[in-house]
């Protein structure tokens, strides 16, 4: 007796179930069959585009899901297919445009919403992710993944009240995941409530104890309470010796121990994994940058690995100038930091390198780059409304700033010494008084950029009349405390607003003043700071971010406490 053929309908079932099974091999040659059988099939492209992709043959994936797509563009799970397909391929623009004319349907549903906020957080459009997951959570309001994704964005964006409650109505709806306890514990931090964070920073550890981000986020925070790396590293050093496989683990143990000052126990705790065949690339430029200071010739042997495996990474790229500049040859350094400037002439870091390397040369490109007569300036700011003068309004801003500084000691990373950051972005704080604080330095900004004038070089030549600010913080050095030198890769202009300083201020040998030119990297021979500022309350300093600038550590028990921020073109 002949069997009757399979109908196409029966070849997509069998197809999916396969597929739900984890058997896309087995998959794989009946779709091909029906494809070829049934050429405008959308829904059998797309299931030999997901076959294609679980079996790793993304471009194949990718060209067959596009055929599904172009037969019914309006199918929600082709576009989300190939959407997702996109996304990890680091192709979000691509994926947008993808998901975009579905997911902004009023019909839209959860998977859509989902696809299109995520495509959106990975091109760093925030609000625009926020919008799309405050949509998802409210057409799905029992789904414990909505209220993730929306608290998870809303911590990005730094309005951490709002992250703790979705992430509390994530776990209140069932979604009990260490990655929402990470959502909560970092909402927790950024309000300050310190005990809570590191409850929750456990709780994420207690369901996955090699999360990399949790362990290093939980060091971090007993660090910042305790200034003490063998308090702060109990957990990590746990974790590294149930998973020593877990390279990430070091990695974080190794920036805590850099951060504490111990440098050649941070390079001990990745040397011996280098050479692990799990080891990623980027560990070499690591283990280059823990040398720098105190062994430049190793730092120079990894930071030259670090760019054969990683040619076109700017960070390996600026480790092996760093590492030449250490080692005494800044023509070497040159050569790398023109092409690091020519690829992104916008890029602070690259030009605070040139500028280095133009210094220890005699070149004169050094003076027209740092050209501290013009390009440096101090402010008095402005008496905001509702305060009789500027004194007054200084001393609410103290308070306020007081309450923010439940910390001891600095972020692993940070410039800070001897004294902690805020951890929220000032500009999303909801306190009168510091929102006082930014209209009463509009006005000196715009003196600054118009005082600026027109050029041709990279400060001047951005110059559109208007800025916006790109990240806000307040600093509160104790005794000894100190900026090392540093500048702001993502900056234009950066500052420094004194707002109470320490009688240390007033002695010789410039104490806790601001000061330029001592570069953040080492270097063959070492470059002295050659300008300074004296700090005064209600005085405000700008000046361009690729400057190298730091601060003079002060004696005394008195504290120096500032507001500093970044200013970009609008």
């Amino acid at each position: 007796m002949i069997q009757p053929l399979p109908s196409s309908l029966q070849v997509l079932q069998s197809a999916a179930r396969l597929l739900q099974a984890g058997r896309p091999g087995e998959a794989l040659p009946l779709l091909r069959n029906l494809t070829t059988a049934a050429p405008t099939s959308p829904d059998a492209h797309r299931l030999l585009g997901l076959a294609l992709r679980d079996l790793g043959d993304t471009n194949g994936a990718e060209a067959t899901l596009r055929a599904a797509h172009r037969l019914a563009p309006g199918s929600a799970p082709t576009a989300y297919a190939l959407c997702e397909l996109l996304r990890a391929a680091g192709r979000s623009e691509e994926a947008l445009a993808v998901i975009a004319p579905l997911a902004d349907r009023p019909d839209a549903d959860l998977h859509l919403l989902t696809a299109k906020g995520e495509a959106l957080k990975a091109l760093d459009h925030l609000g625009e992710a926020e919008t799309a997951f405050s949509r998802a959570a409210a057409v799905a309001p029992a789904s414990a993944v909505a209220e993730h994704n929306l608290g998870a964005v809303l911590g990005d964006l730094e309005r951490f009240g709002e992250s703790e409650a979705a992430a509390r109505r994530a776990l209140a709806k069932g979604g009990d995941a260490p990655e929402t306890w990470l959502v909560l514990a970092r909402a927790l931090l950024g309000q300050g409530r310190n005990a809570e964070a590191e409850g929750a920073y456990r709780a994420v550890i207690a369901g996955r104890p090699d999360d990399v981000e949790a362990q290093g986020e939980l060091a971090q925070l007993i660090w910042m309470l305790t200034d003490d790396v063998a308090v702060a590293s109990v957990e990590l050093d746990a974790a590294i010796a149930r998973f020593p496989a877990n390279l990430g683990l070091r990695l974080k143990k190794g920036f805590l121990l850099q951060t504490g000052g111990d440098l050649d126990a941070a390079y001990g705790a990745v040397e011996g994994v280098l050479d692990r065949a799990e080891a990623e690339p980027m560990m070499h430029v690591i283990a280059a940058r823990f040398s720098l200071w105190r062994h430049p010739q190793r730092a120079l042997r990894h930071a030259r690995d670090g760019v054969a495996l990683l040619p076109n990474d700017p960070v390996a790229q600026s480790t092996l100038a760093e590492a030449y500049l250490a080692t005494g040859d800044p023509a070497a350094a040159l050569r790398i930091a023109e092409r690091m400037h020519a690829a992104a002439p916008l890029d602070q870091q690259a030009l605070g390198t040139l500028a280095t390397c133009w210094r220890l040369l005699d070149d004169p490109r050094y003076g027209r780059l740092y050209d501290y007569d013009h390009f440096v300036r101090t402010w008095r700011i402005d008496t905001p409304e509702g305060w009789p003068d500027l004194e007054a309004f200084l001393a609410d801003l103290k308070v306020a700033l007081e309450r923010r500084h439940t910390l001891r000691t600095h972020p692993v990373g940070q410039s800070v010494r001897h004294g902690s950051q805020t951890s929220q972005r000032l500009t999303v704080v909801d306190d009168p008084v510091i929102k006082a604080f930014f209209k009463a330095v509009d006005g000196p900004i715009r003196r600054h950029i118009e005082a600026l004038g027109a050029g041709e070089d990279p400060l001047r030549s951005r110059r559109t009349g208007g800025y916006e600010f790109n990240g806000e913080w307040s600093v509160r050095l104790r005794e000894s405390g100190y900026h090392a030198g540093h500048l702001h890769p993502r900056g234009w202009l950066s500052s420094a607003c004194y707002i109470s300083l320490p009688s240390a201020v007033e002695r010789d040998g410039h104490e806790g003043w601001l000061q330029f030119g001592e570069p953040g990297v080492p270097t063959s021979p070492a470059l002295p700071a050659e300008h300074f500022i004296k700090p005064e309350p209600g005085l405000l300093a700008l000046f361009p971010s690729y400057m190298w600038h730091g601060t003079v550590p002060f004696s005394g028990d008195e504290a120096r406490l500032t507001i500093a921020f970044d200013v970009i073109p609008a």
